[in-house]
């Protein structure tokens, strides 16, 4: 299907900005604009716009906790096409100059935590199977969340002792869990914070009742309970 485009002033109505002020933002990069072959006419892409505009954060947790529809561009039904969209943000990492240095960080640590919901929920989702993957490369957010069982139930499997989330993501960011698939959920996070200790990278993770904050190169471990519980787990990655 052919990528719906707007001109200019539409995608200044669309946003509700003047015309001067999204060629301010195609000058430094913030909202980039497109140009036909040959031509000097600004187009934007009406996705581009949607997902510029939206709040992915506030659209994922609200997914998290009541559930419900998601649209299609932020759905991943399984992992294969949760592996061809990180490809296609990849490239879109690689060719953004504030992000080409530490692309390959970037994706390692949202693969992770992608691949994670897959493995550990394989055959055992409770209600919707797949995952929430939103991202921002201007605004340097990448937004992650699944309706799975959650780390505590995860981890419960071979450590019984486990009695709420918050413990069960101290234990998933700190400790090597041995096991078989799928219990080894604490290995694949204790490699994230280990990645995130040492890069400009934040992050925010959420299962249960627990959220937890890492702040780029610091190995200190936030560890609160949230105001809301929510089904599964949620991810917010900035940079």
């Amino acid at each position: 299907m052919e990528e719906e485009l707007l001109t200019i002033r539409e995608a200044a109505e669309f946003l509700g900005v003047s015309i001067d002020t999204l060629r301010r933002w195609d000058k430094s990069g913030k909202l980039v604009a497109l140009k036909k072959a040959g031509g000097t006419h600004r187009y934007y892409s009406k996705r581009d716009l949607e997902i510029f505009s939206s709040d992915l954060s506030k659209m994922a947790n609200s997914w998290a906790v009541l559930g419900g529809e998601i649209p299609q561009d932020f759905y991943c039904s399984n992992s294969a096409v949760f592996q061809t969209r990180l490809t296609k943000m990849q490239d879109l990492l690689i060719n953004n100059e504030k992000t080409n240095k530490i692309f390959s960080i970037i994706v390692a640590v949202a693969g992770e935590i992608g691949n994670n919901s897959y493995d550990h929920n394989l055959g055992n989702w409770p209600d919707a199977p797949g995952i929430f993957f939103g991202y921002d490369i201007h605004k340097g957010i990448i937004v992650l969340a699944d309706r799975g069982v959650g780390v505590l139930k995860t981890l419960s499997r071979i450590k019984p002792e486990l009695i709420n989330h918050e413990d069960a993501l101290r234990t998933a960011f700190t400790e090597i869990i041995s096991g078989r698939s799928p219990e080894e959920r604490g290995n694949g996070l204790k490699f994230v914070r280990e990645v995130i200790a040492k890069n400009p990278i934040d992050l925010l993770f959420r299962s249960g009742d627990a959220e937890l904050n890492l702040r780029g190169d610091s190995e200190d471990l936030n560890i609160t309970k949230s105001k809301m519980a929510i089904r599964g787990c949620l991810a917010i990655i900035k940079f």
